[in-house]
């Protein structure tokens, strides 16, 4: 999305995650996972080390990916660390919870970090359409991402985690 955003040509390959090719695994051998990034004989894993590097190595290529302003920069980054950390690890909890009453606490964890993330984004968004204002950014693209973990840990759970 970013590349697209960015302006940037690239070749997008499907990856099976289930039957890793040896592609993936020569351009990912420590944790063995998508997404990579492969630029000229450089290989950029994981997303948001991705993103970073898109928007350090083409600055002055499309919008920027990270706020400008240093503040809004570290805050967008901590929030971001946060759906890394906390929310995505709710969403797997609920995933592996072998007993209902830890997929309840899962759930209660789940609906506790949506509502904080929630009254940050409004906060951080200031009334525009996205968490940095006008455009996608850094934050966005990393929720984003986390839609099919909330469409899973909803069908396995049998509870609705967002409105």
């Amino acid at each position: 999305m970013i590349l697209e955003q960015k302006g940037l040509s690239y070749e997008y390959i499907e990856q099976d995650v289930f039957n890793k090719s040896e592609l993936l695994l020569k351009h990912n051998p420590i944790y063995k996972k998508v997404p990579v990034l492969i630029h000229g004989d450089q290989d950029i894993c994981e997303s948001l080390v991705i993103l970073q590097y898109i928007d350090e190595n083409w600055p002055m290529t499309g919008p920027p990916v990270l706020p400008v302003d240093p503040y809004e920069r570290a805050i967008a980054r901590f929030w971001t660390g946060y759906i890394d950390d906390k929310l995505l690890n709710s969403f797997i909890g609920i995933l592996k919870a072998t007993t209902e009453e830890a997929k309840a606490e899962k759930i209660a964890d789940t609906h506790a970090a949506l509502e904080l993330l929630e009254g940050a984004s409004k906060k951080c968004s200031a009334g525009k359409d996205f968490f940095g204002g006008d455009i996608i950014g850094y934050f966005d693209v990393t929720l984003g991402s986390c839609l099919a973990w909330i469409k899973a840990a909803e069908r396995i759970s049998v509870a609705k985690l967002l409105d």
